[in-house]
C-alpha cells in the first residue's frame, strides 16, 4: 500500500533507540525525510546514518533533550532551515521511575509532568502552528498503556500520561478543520531499554529476576509476547499517512490485547 507521504518531513524525538529508532526507520522506508532528536550524540548520528544508508533519504541527526526548551526550539528551527516545513511530528520520550504514592516526591511529579506531558505540550506548540497554515499535518503521541489503565507502581506514569491523552484529545478537536490530525498511541510492553530497566527495578522490590519479571509480564498479554517495535512503527507510518485521513482524536492501544476494557 502506497502511504501517500514520499517527500513528507517528519521529526520524531527519542529517536536514538527504541520505538523512537523504530519509528523514524518506518517513515523513512515510506520517503520521509526526518529529524531525529535525543539526548545521546554519538547514537543519534549512528542510527541516523543507519536509516539514511538503508532508505536513501535525508536524515538529520539533533541533539537535544526533550525537557530543555530552548534547546528543542533550536533544534527544530534547524530542522526546519535543512530539510522543510515538518509535516509529521512523532513525539516520544522516556519514561519516569517506578513509584508508589508513599515513596514519591512532589520533585518527582513536576520531572514526569515535565518530560511527559509539557515537553509534548511545548513540541505541539512549535510545529502545529505550521501545519495549521499549510492545511496539512499529523501529529502523534506515543504514551502509554498507563493513560487508561493505571499500572501498578508507576504513578508518575499514570498521572502524567493520563494529561496528554486529554491534551490530545483536546487539540485534536481544535485542529480538525485545518486538517491536521492528531492520535495518540498507548504504548503496551515492548522488547526496549525501557522495559527491561522497569523490570530490573521489579525484580528488586520483588525479590526475584529481571528474566522471571519479564516473564510475567508476557502472561499478562493475550498474544502472549512483548511487542517488536517495528510493529509499533509500522501503526505509526500508517497514522502520519494519506490513508488515514479520516482518523483524528484517537488514543489506540498497542499492545497485544492487555487493556482490559472494551472502549
Amino acid at each position: 500500500m502506497d502511504l501517500g507521504i514520499d517527500g513528507k518531513v517528519a521529526l520524531v524525538t527519542g529517536a536514538s533507540s527504541g520505538l523512537g529508532r523504530a519509528c523514524a526507520r518506518a517513515l523513512a522506508a515510506e520517503g520521509v525525510s526526518v529529524a531525529v532528536i535525543a539526548r545521546r550524540k554519538e547514537e543519534l548520528e549512528r542510527v541516523a546514518l543507519e536509516i539514511s544508508t538503508e532508505s536513501k533519504r535525508r536524515i538529520l541527526p539533533l541533539v537535544a533533550d526533550v525537557t530543555d526548551s530552548d534547546a528543542m526550539a533550536a533544534a527544530i528551527a534547524e530542522a526546519k532551515a535543512t530539510l522543510g516545513p515538518i509535516d509529521i511530528l512523532v513525539a516520544n520520550a522516556g519514561g519516569p521511575p517506578s513509584t508508589n504514592f508513599e515513596t514519591t516526591t512532589y520533585k518527582q511529579y513536576v520531572t514526569a509532568i515535565e518530560l511527559n506531558l509539557l515537553s509534548s505540550i511545548r513540541l505541539a506548540q512549535l510545529v502545529v502552528p505550521g501545519m495549521r497554515k499549510r492545511q496539512w499535518g499529523r501529529v502523534i503521541f506515543l504514551t502509554s498503556t498507563a493513560a487508561k489503565q493505571p499500572i501498578a507502581s508507576l504513578i508518575l506514569s499514570n498521572t502524567a500520561r493520563a494529561g496528554l491523552a486529554g491534551f490530545a484529545k483536546t487539540l485534536a478537536t481544535e485542529c480538525a478543520h485545518d486538517n491536521v490530525l492528531v492520535n495518540t498511541i498507548l504504548t503496551g510492553h515492548f522488547d526496549t531499554d525501557r522495559a527491561m530497566s522497569l523490570a530490573a527495578v521489579a525484580s528488586q522490590r520483588e525479590h526475584s529476576t529481571i528474566d522471571q519479571m519479564l516473564r510475567d509480564r508476557r502472561k499478562l498479554i493475550p498474544l502472549g509476547r512483548a511487542g517488536d517495535p517495528a510493529e509499533l512503527a509500522s501503526v505509526v507510518a500508517f497514522l502520519a499517512s494519506q490513508r488515514a485521513s479520516f482518523v483524528t482524536g484517537v488514543a489506540l492501544p498497542v499492545d497485544g490485547g492487555q487493556i482490559a476494557t472494551t472502549f
